[in-house]
């Protein structure tokens, strides 16, 4: 059996939302064409994919590990349209993808020196769609910060630097030289506590019932300094990023007992493309015989 790769589409707009009113939305379709796709592939694979109920959608486990496979699978077959597209136009390109603070040009530099026909462009990422813009064909290489999901990639480090808590200029720990993790225990960190796990596990607010305001969905860096200079709360970010995005409303302090941030190359595991093995050999080699071009 052929899975259609439209209704697959539907579902996880679906899955995704949990609301077929808002998932029609966002496809730009009605609802009532939106529910029959749904019945037509719970009867091509023979399983019952939503519960629904006057007052709620929810995934069955069949609908939970089709969304699981199904994204993944999206995913390859845009990266492929992307591909062949590309190859259509029988352009000679080559695009690396970085996350704020780390400079790649003097990678991307040698690799257009070796290949003089080759167009080599950049896309600048975020900590939402570092690895997406991989999966998706949008990048061959990227430039990424860990943690994140590695299925389907293959990663390679590259280096380590430490973090930092990015506080207001007129913040009480600000002008210190090194602080640690217990000093930020009554801050409000305006990010996803999961990601300072060490905040998490002595943050105040936390553990008082209510008390932790939601974070807000940031997509640049600059949003989060906005936020940090207006005095709503702190973040930890990598040195190189705040470095990079110096602005003398905020400031910044060492933080000694976090880890360091790892930053590394990833790719498309499927992929077969020579160009990306040479790159990572031409990034590996810049990172470890001189000066670190990321920061």
């Amino acid at each position: 059996m052929d899975v259609d790769l439209r209704k697959l589409r539907y579902f996880v707009a679906v899955a995704e939302r949990l609301h077929f009113g808002r998932a029609a939305e966002a496809l730009h379709i009605a609802q009532p064409v939106l529910s029959r796709q749904i019945r037509a592939l719970e009867e091509e694979l023979k399983v019952q994919l939503f519960a629904r109920t006057r007052r709620a959608t929810e995934l069955t486990p069949a609908g939970e590990q089709l969304l699981a496979d199904a994204v993944p699978l999206l995913a390859s077959a845009e990266a492929l349209r992307r591909r062949v597209t590309r190859a259509a136009r029988g352009a000679g390109t080559f695009t690396v993808g970085f996350m704020p603070g780390i400079i790649v040009t003097p990678a991307v530099r040698a690799l257009r020196e070796r290949h003089p026909d080759l167009t080599v462009e950049v896309v600048r990422t975020t900590w939402d769609d570092q690895t997406e813009v991989i999966l998706d064909g949008r990048v061959d290489i990227g430039y990424v910060r860990l943690p994140i999901d590695q299925r389907g990639l293959r990663v390679r480090p590259l280096t380590s630097e430490p973090r930092v808590a990015v506080l207001p200029s007129g913040h009480r720990l600000a002008g210190k030289d090194l602080i640690g993790i217990s000093d930020l225990a009554d801050e409000h960190l305006l990010q996803d506590p999961d990601a300072v796990p060490e905040w998490r596990d002595i943050a105040t607010e936390l553990r008082r019932p209510g008390r932790r305001r939601p974070a807000p969905a940031f997509h640049a860096v600059e949003e989060k300094l906005e936020h940090v200079a207006a005095g709503h709360g702190i973040v930890v970010l990598p040195l190189s990023v705040v470095a990079f995005y110096t602005r003398p409303d905020v400031t910044y302090v060492p933080v000694t007992d976090l880890p360091p941030n790892q930053v590394c190359l990833a790719w498309d595991s499927a992929r077969r493309n020579p160009l990306i093995g040479e790159f990572a050999a031409i990034a590996t080699d810049l990172h470890a015989t001189g000066p670190s071009p990321a920061w």
